[in-house]
């Protein structure tokens, strides 16, 4: 096998305890070392430290270069704006709303809300720009009951606003201020002089102090907002310095589009930059056909050290990688690690990857995977060594304990460690709900080992507790592995699947497919409709085959996937995460008519069964 990239990794962890009652746990052997007292202690000791070097960077307005903004401005800026934030009486109490994407003015505004100790809410874009009736935005103001909202652009935001922000709440705009409302800019509250009650306010901020509340997903309920103190954000960073301490032996540098709203961006991915004293540079791009392009041209003009993102993302990089030479060279330069989350790597991705950094650079490239949740920090499990198992997410990360519990025929693993969260804001019961007696955290997600008899070979992930459901004869199924399966087999057909079946009497699945791959697999024309696309013969015998093939391959009623619908609606914003995966349980709702057709038992259009001659039950 080639050689892997030289990065430096902790230490792998590998005690394990067996208990009575059949629970497993699972430690790291390392101690977790000490972290730092607030958020703000790192940003303080970079903008002593090298005030010149480069904190962030952004597309310029014109989109033909980058601004950046350094350590030491970056700091000179929260002070103004956190006496800004003091003055208008914000406090414990009182948070800050911030209802755009990524930018500088939005890390200045979140940074300067914990240097005073100030919660902070970032919320998804898409409960103020996508949605028709705005109830996620709603529950969410409703619950924070914010004393002041941040947007970039008012008129932008101007029917979020108009519609959910309460006349009294002040709002801070980048530009574009609404005339009939009580705004500033800005650069009006950057411009607010320091007084002694800024050190005072930031010297009283300790572990305990309620940071960043993150939302949920929503995928099962409301979005519950969990509270991240600075415990939680400061603990986590040390515990991923300890599994990945390449991550901190150089200054690491990124080019990464994934939301601050969620943990695994603004948590991990932003706080993974500022511990290690690096430079973000936010991708104006999505993992979308129209978006990809973008985050193609950046990573390639960045050149980052370490990439995080999500499969579907670096599928979609692939093919440019494959056919540029000159984004090949870039992309691999100075590479140090690959980071996928969120869903498995579908295994000719893997493949594809490995080889073209052989081809390009004489070397394989750290390649990890890791389990976490908005609750936990996020990290819980890092795979921190080299393994040839795709999907592995590792063992507890130093500070962790992992408790596997039997659970219909799983372990259903909880955890406890300094970076879980204290609970979520003002939903008492909901925090009840997510300990058990003994306060352990219940994270919903079973887990496997690789090898049984080898649990230092590390886990695997097996599936949402929640979204696993039985047949009409019982038997239970394992969505999420029967969720990789299909993704990997119907590989660039479809950008998601979701699987049904809940009191069937076979396993099916709803399936997005990839309107644009389609159209140029059957060769149609730019202005094809999607049905065109979807009755076009080519397509029509690449998803009976395929289809064929995962049902063959199934072993019993449990693992076998027997019919399909090609959906013609994309994912709406209700039914996906700012990751852009499906949230299961909304999207079995919104697609409750589709899942109907697809059991019905007539022969309609878009709905396909496999060939029964394929199947062979398996003892």
């Amino acid at each position: 096998m080639t050689e892997m990239r030289d990065v430096r990794l902790g230490q792998r962890g590998d005690t394990i305890e067996y208990n009575d009652d059949g629970s497993i746990i699972l430690s790291s052997p390392e101690l977790l070392k000490p972290y730092a007292r607030n958020y703000s202690e790192r940003l303080k000791y970079w903008a002593d430290e090298k005030p010149d070097a480069t904190f962030l960077g952004q597309r310029n307005p014109d989109d033909d270069g980058w601004m950046t903004l350094t350590y030491g401005d970056a700091y000179k800026s929260i002070l103004h704006i956190s006496q800004g934030l003091l003055n208008r009486g914000l406090s414990q109490v009182k948070p800050l709303i911030i209802l755009s994407g990524n930018d500088f003015e939005h890390a200045l505004m979140g940074l300067s809300a914990l240097f005073v100790g100030v919660p902070y809410a970032p919320l998804s874009v898409g409960y103020s720009l996508l949605s028709k009736d705005f109830a996620k935005l709603r529950h969410c103001f409703e619950l924070i009951d914010p004393g002041l909202v941040y947007v970039s652009d008012g008129a932008l935001f101007q029917r979020a606003i108009e519609s959910i922000v309460p006349s009294d709440v002040e709002v801070v705009v980048g530009r574009n201020p609404l005339p009939e409302r009580n705004m500033a800019t800005f650069e009006q509250l950057k411009a607010t002089k320091p007084t002694d009650a800024v050190y005072e306010a930031a010297g009283a901020v300790t572990g305990d102090t309620v940071g960043r509340l993150l939302f949920t997903s929503g995928s099962t309920s409301m979005p519950k907002g969990t509270i991240n103190t600075h415990r939680v954000l400061c603990a986590n960073q040390q515990m991923i310095a300890q599994s990945l301490p390449f991550l901190v032996d150089s200054p690491p540098i990124m080019c990464d589009w994934l939301p601050w709203n969620h943990t695994f961006g603004g948590n991990h991915m932003f706080g993974t930059i500022l511990y290690g004293g690096g430079s973000m540079f936010i991708d104006n791009g999505l993992p979308v056909p129209g978006g990809i392009e973008k985050s193609v041209r950046n990573l390639s003009e960045v050149r980052p050290t370490f990439i995080a993102n999500i499969p579907k993302a670096l599928e979609l990089i692939l093919p440019f990688l494959e056919k540029e030479e000159g984004f090949r060279n870039n992309f691999f330069s100075r590479l140090n690690g690959i980071f996928y989350t969120a869903a498995s790597l579908p295994e000719a991705v893997f493949k594809a990857y490995r080889n073209l950094s052989e081809i390009t650079i004489g070397k394989r490239i750290f390649t990890v995977s890791a389990l976490g949740a908005t609750e936990t920090g996020p990290a819980v499990t890092i795979c921190n060594w080299d393994t040839p198992q795709l999907g592995a997410i590792g063992l507890p990360i130093p500070g962790v304990k992992a408790k596997l519990i039997p659970n219909r025929g799983k372990l259903e693993i909880r955890v406890k460690s300094p970076s879980i969260i204290p609970g979520y804001w003002k939903q008492p019961e909901k925090t009840a709900e997510a300990f058990d007696e003994d306060g352990w955290y219940k994270m919903g997600d079973a887990v496997c080992f690789i090898d049984s008899d080898n649990p230092s070979e590390g886990l695997l992930f097996d599936g949402r507790v929640v979204e696993d459901f039985k047949l009409s004869t019982g038997t239970w199924v394992n969505v999420a592995l029967l969720r990789i399966s299909a993704t990997d087999i119907f590989a660039s057909l479809i950008s998601q699947v979701l699987v049904c079946g809940h009191s069937r009497d076979e396993i099916g699945l709803v399936v997005f497919p990839d309107f644009e791959y389609c159209r140029q697999l059957a060769k149609l024309p730019q202005e094809a409709s999607v049905n065109e696309i979807l009755s076009a013969k080519m397509i029509q015998t690449s998803f009976q085959q395929r289809l064929d093939l995962i049902c063959a391959q199934g072993t019993g009623s449990s693992n076998r996937i027997a019919r399909i619908i090609l959906t013609d609606k994309p994912p709406s914003d209700i039914e996906v995460t700012d990751k852009n995966t499906l949230s299961t349980n909304v999207a079995l709702e919104c697609r409750a008519e589709e899942i109907e057709r697809l059991y019905s038992g007539e022969k309609l259009e878009f709905v396909f069964n496999a060939k029964r001659d394929m199947v062979r039950e398996r003892q």
